[in-house]
């Protein structure tokens, strides 16, 4: 388990704290930067929940999704070490392990940020540990995200509502991609990942039948 957190886990949680940290102190709220042009850019925004700006109404609602994210992390690492113990398919491994690391990594946000950083606005950055002291408690600091994708629907587009609207909307983070690429990469790839869990569990068991 030590060796897969290692080499999986803990170099995607790394670079998705290490860019939040540099926009967190790099950028004001709003602010833009091309990344590829006419595809994607960087724009900081802050959100108080889900992937994706969804979030959850009040006080109440933040505290109840931070607290069901710390569940979850728990339960996902305990259902990890289960796979890796049973020899389960590489695919699947990686996938809960990168669904892993982006829970992780929104969780470090919704935890600490708040204390470790002033206030982020617009005109204005925030500073690490700034004379003013953080911007809210523990577990009620604000997830970062920063992509963008700026591509739009052509003119032509045959659906009126959608014409020259952007195709993605939703600003994100690197463990949002984490959360949603390895969810997706499951969907599709779920008969062929857990075929496997099911054939090592059976090959582990000791056969029911008795010879005589």
């Amino acid at each position: 388990m030590g060796g897969w957190f290692l080499a999986i886990v803990l170099p995607l949680l790394v670079v998705d704290q290490a860019l939040k940290i540099w926009i967190k102190l790099s950028f004001a709220i709003g602010q833009q930067r091309d990344l590829i042009p006419g595809l994607i850019e960087l724009q900081f925004i802050e959100n108080e929940g889900m992937a994706f700006g969804w979030a959850l109404p009040g006080m109440a609602g933040k505290l109840l999704l931070t607290s069901f994210r710390l569940v979850a992390a728990v339960g996902l690492g305990f259902y990890l070490r289960r796979l890796l113990k049973d020899g389960a398919h590489l695919g699947l491994l990686t996938c809960v392990s990168f669904i892993w690391a982006g829970a992780i990594g929104n969780i470090i946000d919704s935890a600490v940020y708040g204390v470790l950083f002033s206030r982020s606005s617009w005109g204005l950055v925030a500073e690490f540990l700034g004379e003013g002291g953080g911007y809210a408690p523990v577990l009620m600091g604000n997830v970062v995200d920063m992509f963008h994708f700026t591509t739009r629907w052509p003119a032509w587009w045959p659906i009126d509502s959608m014409r020259s609207y952007e195709v993605f909307p939703p600003i994100w983070n690197l463990a949002d991609a984490a959360i949603s690429i390895s969810v997706i990469t499951l969907l599709f790839a779920q008969r062929r990942f857990f075929a496997d869990v099911g054939s090592a569990q059976k090959e582990a068991s000791p056969s029911s039948e008795q010879t005589t």
